[in-house]
């Protein structure tokens, strides 16, 4: 609207019971909208993790004078790796784990300790492990490694930040068991997706004798947080194999002298008359529901079952092949 002779108002044109208004244009939206979003915290120089991301960049540029090695400059909400791989690091939570992992030297960027936490005698190791390795020991508040280590992790105030794990070839394995006189002892996954069922695996070819374990490269799980906490720290000292083709790696072994046993609850052997327990072996587990695979199932020696009460359906993969580990380490073992 305009007046006679007047340039326009800059407001609208409001009415009311007071007649006509003019509104301010404008004018006051900026202090309606405020100051914007918060910053995170690590990126305000005076919050504790601001300061805490900072120090970490001054000592990556210390260190190698260049930026921060990838994930070490930031702050400890890591990203989890994915089960079917990628370049994330991984988080391996739970005292034990920790310190099995330390032990054995495996390769390790970052400690991470929960402040106010009770020292006991693993944490005391811990620390001093971790201090005679140089790692950076960075002390943070539980909810931070809650976020770490996920929904079902139990930290115990502690977590170990380790890189992607190094795979070993599966023939690899096999020869180096040959070198050094012992009679090869493999387990191989086949359509397993579940990570405790992998370190449980892992830890009971380590208990009964076991050379290493061999997981495929696709549709199976792979050597996730969850798997190396399950594991117990066993998987720092058995190694794990992954198969590009888990059938054409059989019959690879099966070439070097091994039989391979396939586990099944129609299997036509029953475990405790197997004959092959002190021969070559690398046993295949299948997933629970499915089973193991036509191709897999082909390549076999033989199917083996395990003698179950007729009530109980099937049992857990991890379950299956400890009881099968345990029976040919038993039959190894006797005269």
């Amino acid at each position: 609207m305009k007046n006679s002779g007047n340039k326009p108002r800059a407001g609208a044109v409001r009415k009311s019971r007071k007649g006509p208004q003019v509104g301010s244009g404008g004018q006051g939206r900026q202090a309606l909208e405020g100051r914007g979003p918060t910053p995170k915290a690590e990126d305000r120089p005076y919050h504790p993790a601001g300061k805490r991301k900072i120090a970490q960049e001054r000592l990556a540029e210390k260190r190698g004078g260049r930026g921060a090695p990838a994930g070490q400059g930031r702050p400890p909400q890591q990203k989890r790796r994915s089960e079917q791989g990628g370049s994330q690091v991984e988080v391996v939570t739970g005292r034990n784990s920790v310190l099995e992992g330390l032990r054995a030297k495996i390769p390790a960027s970052a400690l991470y300790i929960a402040a106010r936490i009770e020292y006991d005698d693993r944490v005391k190791e811990i620390m001093s492990l971790a201090t005679k390795r140089g790692l950076p020991i960075l002390e943070v508040m539980r909810p931070e490694l809650d976020r770490m280590g996920g929904v079902d992790s139990v930290h115990q105030g502690v977590a170990l930040k380790v890189p992607p794990y190094d795979y070993a070839h599966p023939v690899d394995i096999y020869d180096r068991a040959v070198e050094r006189g012992q009679v090869p002892l493999l387990v191989a996954l086949d359509g397993i997706t579940d990570p405790r069922n992998l370190g449980a695996i892992i830890r009971s070819t380590a208990a009964f004798g076991g050379q290493g374990v061999i997981v495929p490269q696709r549709r199976s799980v792979g050597m996730t947080a969850a798997a190396w906490k399950t594991s117990a720290g066993a998987a720092a000292r058995t190694p794990v194999a992954m198969a590009a083709n888990l059938t054409q790696t059989l019959k690879s072994l099966k070439e070097r002298g091994a039989f391979v046993l396939g586990l099944d609850g129609d299997g036509d052997i029953d475990l405790p008359s197997l004959e092959l327990a002190k021969e070559p072996l690398v046993i295949v587990v299948g997933s629970e529901g499915k089973g193991l695979s036509r191709l897999v199932t082909e390549t076999c020696d033989a199917i083996v079952s395990i003698p179950i009460s007729a009530s109980t359906e099937s049992l857990n993969a991890g379950i299956a092949a400890s009881v099968t580990l345990y029976e040919v380490s038993r039959q190894r073992s006797a005269k």
